[in-house]
């Protein structure tokens, strides 16, 4: 049974189900299809405690649109990295006071120039840091929800999301979410789900669930298996935020032709709002990959995405996607 709500410090969630963040991939387009199709809660890309602290001129115009938010978004989550504790917390308190509704520290990204810097999944290997940089935070924020992202360990023989749950609980994080795969594995091969399980059984607060929910019935089990509180949802996602929906409403019907035309196009505008044109252009290519997925004309469309090079091009890609 999928729980109907979940509530992280104060603020209480209509369903359990949540965005997860990805870089260069979470923007508000993506946060609003995701959120009008039923996901309790959406997230920024990872944003980057230091470079937010310093940036200037067009860095500071590029992370004004990374934590740019709709009314539509709320609530809104905003994902921070980071090695030192001390800017973490000076970023953290920044956001908190500017816009964010809950805040999340990123120790689960393993691309390896993060982990290089000590950032990221990096800080599973250090719970001295970790215990530090929660601390640092929850005294920055005040009462603004806090949670940490983590990975199951950083590598198969090093298992430890359950310490690193009970530190985080310790000093003040809020909820914990658990993507149950190694840093070393990336996103490859299978999430082992009793991770997640274990870091239930350590600690009060809320687990969220992450990896290899792509159906209800997979969210079902998750939460049959490991007893956590919430799922959140990544790649999973992409071209179909109706999982949302699906997950929120077992008998939430599956989007016809029309229905996922008119999704994309309202996200093509959204983005030609927001964006200049080569970004605009650069979102719709991206959203024409992963919609065209398991559609008759896919094949086609992804082969000549080269082709597309302006927003009027990737209109025109979009309706002939779709069209009887």
């Amino acid at each position: 049974m999928i729980p109907p709500r979940l509530k992280i410090r104060h603020i209480e969630l209509d369903g359990c189900a949540l965005l997860a963040p990805m870089a260069g991939i979470t923007d508000s387009p993506v946060r609003r299809a995701a959120k009008k199709m039923g996901a309790a809660l959406v997230c920024t890309e990872m944003v980057s405690a230091a470079g937010l602290l310093a940036a200037k001129g067009e860095a500071r115009h590029f992370f004004f649109h990374l934590l740019s938010a709709h009314p539509e978004e709320r609530p809104l989550a905003v994902q921070l990295f980071g090695a030192d504790p001390k800017l973490m917390a000076r970023a953290a308190g920044l956001v908190a006071a500017i816009d964010a509704d809950l805040i999340d520290l990123n120790m689960g990204c393993p691309v390896p120039k993060v982990v290089r810097r000590g950032e990221g999944a990096a800080l599973m290997k250090d719970p001295a840091r970790v215990k530090a940089m929660v601390a640092e935070v929850r005294k920055a924020v005040g009462n603004v929800p806090l949670t940490v992202k983590m990975r199951s360990g950083f590598s198969p023989d090093k298992i430890n999301a359950p310490e690193i749950s009970r530190i985080s609980e310790g000093e003040g994080a809020d909820a914990v979410i658990i993507h149950a795969r190694t840093a070393v594995q990336g996103f490859a091969g299978k999430a082992d789900w009793s991770v997640i399980k274990a870091c239930r059984q350590a600690v009060k607060i809320p687990v969220i669930g992450n990896g290899d929910v792509k159906t209800r019935a997979d969210a079902e089990r998750m939460f049959e298996e490991t007893g956590c509180q919430g799922v959140m949802i990544g790649r999973a996602a992409l071209g179909n935020p109706w999982l949302f929906r699906q997950l929120k409403n077992p008998d939430a019907p599956s989007p016809n032709t029309a229905e996922r035309m008119q999704v994309l196009l309202d996200m093509f505008e959204l983005a030609a709002e927001i964006y200049d044109d080569f970004d605009a252009t650069a979102f719709m290519r991206r959203q024409l990959v992963w919609f065209s997925k398991g559609v008759p004309r896919g094949i086609e469309l992804r082969r000549n995405l080269a082709k597309i090079k302006t927003k009027k091009q990737a209109w025109e890609a979009a309706r002939k996607l779709f069209s009887p």
